[in-house]
């Protein structure tokens, strides 16, 4: 496989991304947006293909990913030890307490306690919602996530897909305006990063979410907190009220739904992965000396293979 061009979306402002990383936990908001708990929700239904159960899984990046759905996650594999990395540091205390069971609750004595360690063993199962579209890297992160697992652990993961936002494109296109949001990466370049990175068999999909709204400082809203525009050649500086004016009536008047007078209507393209870490093959070279051990334990890997 010819190696990839680029190591981020070609139009994302990696500083620009360091920054929103930064801002998670900077606030008193505990709540995980709406749209990324709905998506985390239809991932979590995929899980019911997966025979294999995992006894220790990661869950990245909770408060922005869903912290609503960790409750149904912790459900499905109620005897796995859970491991959660969430960054920047400040804002593990609010997910802790976010996470954890109440102190009278039983399933507190009963399950393993979270942790919140850097440094982890390897997991069957390494849980990222709604993450990969916001990072620099992203095949950086990829490699990390491989790094994570052990042999025949798996990844869930989601993110926007090319075509979110397409209508507000149009309209910042039509007005002139810079993009209101970086690229967003195709899925079937998702699938060349994973195997890039190691994984193997990875399965794509995507769906189209249309959310509407009652108003266009309701529609703002909801995107401001879905992400930031880390677009590098977004606006350079602040905009005039006259400006956010001129914004709200176009939305209002080219987002209006057809089929619900009142309504605006934006769609969201959503791309769900998932594949698995293969195990490690023996490295065949005109001379190789394999261990009777070591060439009876790939037999049987490669005989017994599969987590589906």
């Amino acid at each position: 496989m010819p190696p990839l061009p680029s190591q981020r979306p070609p139009t994302l402002d990696a500083i620009a991304a360091a920054r929103w990383q930064t801002l998670a936990g900077s606030t008193s908001r505990t709540s995980s947006p709406w749209l990324h708990e709905e998506v985390a929700r239809r991932m979590e239904e995929r899980l019911q293909w997966i025979v294999k159960k995992p006894e220790r899984w990661v869950h990245w990046e909770p408060l922005r990913g869903g912290l609503d759905i960790h409750a149904q996650l912790a459900k499905r594999y109620p005897q796995a030890e859970c491991f959660v990395v969430q960054t920047p540091t400040h804002a593990v205390p609010a997910v802790r307490r976010a996470l954890s069971p109440p102190w009278w609750d039983v399933r507190r004595w009963r399950k393993p306690a979270l942790r919140f360690d850097a440094g982890l063993q390897p997991v069957q199962m390494l849980w990222a919602n709604m993450a990969l579209h916001m990072a620099a890297d992203p095949q950086s992160l990829i490699a990390r996530w491989h790094s994570m697992l052990e042999a025949d652990g798996f990844l869930m993961f989601s993110c926007f897909g090319p075509d979110t936002l397409r209508t507000l494109r149009t309209l910042y296109g039509q007005r002139g305006w810079p993009a209101p949001a970086h690229e967003f990466t195709d899925m079937h370049d998702w699938g060349d990063m994973l195997v890039e990175a190691g994984f193997a068999e990875p399965v794509m999909d995507m769906e189209r979410i249309t959310l509407t709204f009652s108003s266009a400082d309701r529609l703002l809203a909801e995107l401001r907190g879905l992400g930031r525009n880390l677009h590098a050649q977004r606006f350079a500086g602040l905009r005039g009220r006259r400006w956010h004016a001129d914004l709200q009536a176009q939305i209002t008047q080219r987002l209006a739904d057809p089929s619900t007078p009142g309504r605006l209507r934006l769609e969201f393209e959503i791309i769900y992965g998932h594949a698995f870490k293969p195990q490690p093959r023996i490295a065949v070279r005109p001379q190789t000396s394999v261990s009777l051990d070591d060439f009876r334990t790939a037999l049987r890997n490669n005989n017994g293979a599969g987590h589906k």
